[in-house]
């Protein structure tokens, strides 16, 4: 895979991980009073897709490095 592709799948992957974390953050705030263990567990999914997008950022950027280096394409953020 070239690394202009796989910086455009991390892009979306990055994308699409936010937006779950967003989601699932909503999530919490909207239960209101219920079960404490739902809502644990919710906030860990949470914090989980939040490392892996932030895992994910740092592999764009590494990315982004390499393009730059190689000269191969200019470097923008998503």
């Amino acid at each position: 895979m070239s690394i202009q592709k796989e910086l455009q799948q991390v892009e979306e992957d990055l994308k699409r991980l936010r937006n779950e974390v967003a989601e699932l953050r909503r999530q919490v705030g909207e239960l209101g009073p219920t079960d404490a263990a739902e809502r644990s567990a919710l906030i860990n999914m949470a914090d989980e897709q939040e490392s892996l997008a932030n895992e994910l950022e740092a592999r764009h950027e590494g990315l982004l490095k390499q393009i730059g280096d190689s000269g191969c394409l200019d470097s923008q953020s998503p």
